[in-house]
């Protein structure tokens, strides 16, 4: 895996050797992405940056890359998977090439297909290509959005990279925040594409296309779309099972193709556990590395789960057990990796089982994409709960049900049955988008109208900040709601939580990780069946489960979804009580002006005594406020 950065234009009147110095600090910012190598290329009208985790081709696949006649040259984050397939091709049609790497054949494509190569393509990416003969630069992004890219057009210049703070490191770029990106932080726990939490700066979406000519606007093309099920579609659940798991099988032996070591991670869960079992049909049992954390809180401990998948399959198992410290321990250092504010707290023992893995091996597969693509969530059988639960209850009941559930005990155990009841209630009686967004997101619209000053609700109206989820449900094509969804989740949560929290905890340790479910194969064959084959009642990934009936321990298929959880409700009511206080007091918060300190105090009070459960409003202010401390205030000093 790698980091890139760079521009289109004219650099001004710098000297070139402080429009390099330049270039190499926004590179340079993107090391842990790529320890092993830099390049930089500088021109008139370009400057491409790389850091390079070596991968494939060791010695042949340095970056930025040429094309044998220099007109065309690239800069590219990801793994092609299919390389070998496209360079036998393009070997057959007379193209030649000079090494063994896929970054080689994403160039010799682009010669022979131009913007079509895209649909060729299988893997996780994104990058930047540089045309010399058209003056122009063609960037893309896979279609689940597994690898980042951020843009920003700012002193006459088009400035790209694969993290914020590269950006940051442009005299051009302006560190001001954006109110509307700020309010879907607050209400999702992330800012969903393409905005950024920075005004002047985007995300590239999953699935688009990017062109740009030195001073010109940049423009956007999206060159994949998803195709859901109906609901009147019929596919026989045998021969569909046959035909995903013959797909999530190849998927896996593409990713097993290194020229270093590789493991997996390990929960002990339905999709860790999948890999694990495709992985054994292709390498020795003995060859497989599988990492795990544990915790010593029970209630979010899986160690032994996945001990038992380890010793089924009788894989090399690493494992590691933390306590509250141990993660204390590191949450300064994943903090000060962020530079985009983000409230999903599994992104502190995905860092640490990224860390621990990394001490192993140079890349590790995962289970990423399989809750979304084939409904592991239990907010899905919650979907559908709620329209009954709409049209039966009465408002002035609902209303009285909610202020009941508030007054019962607080329990800060993984998935508590009082936490399961008031998120629940906090999503009915709303849209299908706002809904999710409710139960999984950590303020309701009520209250962060309370606590974010400069509401953008007033000027820019409530759309704004839903018009990302809802534009995702009408993308589906399909007349289906639960499919409506699934690809809720698949555009947004998968993309902007999941695969965000991966990329950054694995790259902060310069580890690879893949996602076999992501292959575009499974993504979309699994789209193309009915919903019925996904959930049906309260049961869950219902295809999954038969094509691993007899494969997995039986033990694994009747576990409920646990995830990544982290006891932050604890945390912030006794070890990190004092820092929280300190981070969200009044004093503070009205110096920033940007939130209520009487509400946040409110909250505060409220959970350090234990009358409420707070704990994922308070954990996103309070990772909010530490991201301006890292990012923002040095940026405007």
């Amino acid at each position: 895996m790698c980091g890139i950065a760079g521009w289109v234009g004219d650099w001004g009147d710098r000297p070139r050797q402080e429009a390099e110095g330049l270039l190499a600090a926004m590179t340079e910012t993107l090391r842990h992405r790529g320890p092993d190598d830099r390049g930089l290329h500088l021109d008139r009208d370009v400057g491409l940056g790389h850091r390079r985790l070596s991968i494939i081709d060791l010695e042949g696949g340095r970056q930025p890359m040429a094309s044998e006649d220099g007109s065309v040259l690239v800069v590219f984050n990801g793994e092609i998977y299919n390389f070998l397939e496209l360079r036998s091709d393009l070997a057959r049609a007379g193209r030649r090439f000079r090494t063994r790497s896929d970054t080689e054949v994403l160039l010799v494509l682009y010669e022979e297909c131009g913007e079509a190569m895209l649909e060729r393509l299988n893997g996780m990416f994104a990058f930047a290509l540089w045309d010399a003969r058209r003056r122009r630069l063609f960037a893309a992004r896979d279609r689940s959005g597994k690898k980042p890219f951020y843009y920003a057009q700012a002193g006459g210049l088009f400035l790209f990279a694969s993290e914020l703070k590269a950006l940051l490191r442009h005299p051009a770029v302006t560190a001001e925040i954006d109110p509307v990106a700020l309010a879907q932080y607050l209400a999702f726990e992330y800012v969903p594409s393409p905005r950024s939490i920075l005004a002047g700066v985007r995300k590239l979406p999953a699935a688009t296309a990017l062109t740009v000519a030195p001073g010109a606007e940049p423009r956007l093309r999206r060159y994949w779309s998803p195709r859901y099920a109906g609901r009147g579609e019929r596919v026989d659940e045998e021969t569909a099972a046959r035909r995903v798991e013959a797909l999530v099988d190849d998927a896996v032996r593409l990713r097993l193709i290194s020229d270093v070591p590789l493991g997996v991670f390990l929960s002990g869960g339905l999709d860790s556990s999948a890999v694990v079992a495709m992985m054994s049909r292709h390498v020795p049992a003995g060859d497989i590395h599988s990492f795990s954390i544990g915790f010593r809180e029970t209630s979010f401990d899986e160690s032994e789960h996945a001990r038992s998948v380890a010793r089924h399959f009788g894989t090399r198992h690493h494992e590691e057990i933390l306590d509250a410290r141990g993660l204390m321990a590191i949450l300064p250092e994943v903090i000060a990796g962020l530079d985009e504010p983000f409230a999903d707290p599994s992104i502190v023992p995905t860092f640490l089982l990224s860390r621990f893995t990394r001490g192993h091996v140079k890349v590790a597969l995962g289970g990423d994409g399989a809750d979304e693509l084939f409904g592991g969530y239990p907010t899905f059988v919650a979907e559908r709960l709620a329209p009954l639960y709409d049209r039966v209850v009465p408002r002035w009941m609902d209303r009285l049900a909610a202020a009941a559930a508030a007054h019962l005990p607080v329990s800060h155990r993984n998935m508590s049955a009082d936490f399961l009841l008031r998120q629940f209630l906090r999503g009915t009686f709303r849209g299908p988008a706002e809904r999710h967004l409710a139960w999984l997101g950590a303020f309701t619209d009520d209250l962060r109208a309370e606590i974010q000053h400069r509401d953008p609700a007033g000027p820019h109206g409530p759309e704004d900040i839903y018009e990302t989820a809802r534009a995702a449900m009408a993308d589906t094509r399909s007349d289906d709601p639960m499919q409506r969804v699934l690809h809720l989740y698949f555009a947004l949560y998968l993309q902007d939580d999941i695969l965000f929290k991966v990329d950054r905890a694995s790259m902060l340790n310069s580890l690879e990780v893949r996602a076999p479910f992501l292959d575009v194969r499974v993504v979309e064959a699994v789209m193309g069946l009915p919903s019925r084959l996904k959930v049906r009642g309260r049961r869950l990934k219902v295809l999954l489960r038969r094509i691993l009936l007899g494969r997995v321990p039986r033990s694994v298929l009747a576990r409920p979804k646990k995830g990544f959880g982290v006891p932050v409700g604890r945390w912030i009511r006794d070890d990190l009580r004092e820092e929280v206080s300190e981070v969200l007091s009044a004093s503070r918060l009205r110096r920033a002006g940007l939130f209520s300190a009487e509400g946040v105090q409110r909250l505060l009070d409220e959970h350090l005594s234990g009358r409420r459960n707070h704990r994922k409003p308070l954990w996103a202010l309070y990772m909010f406020e530490k991201w301006r401390d890292t990012w923002l205030r040095p940026a405007r000093a």
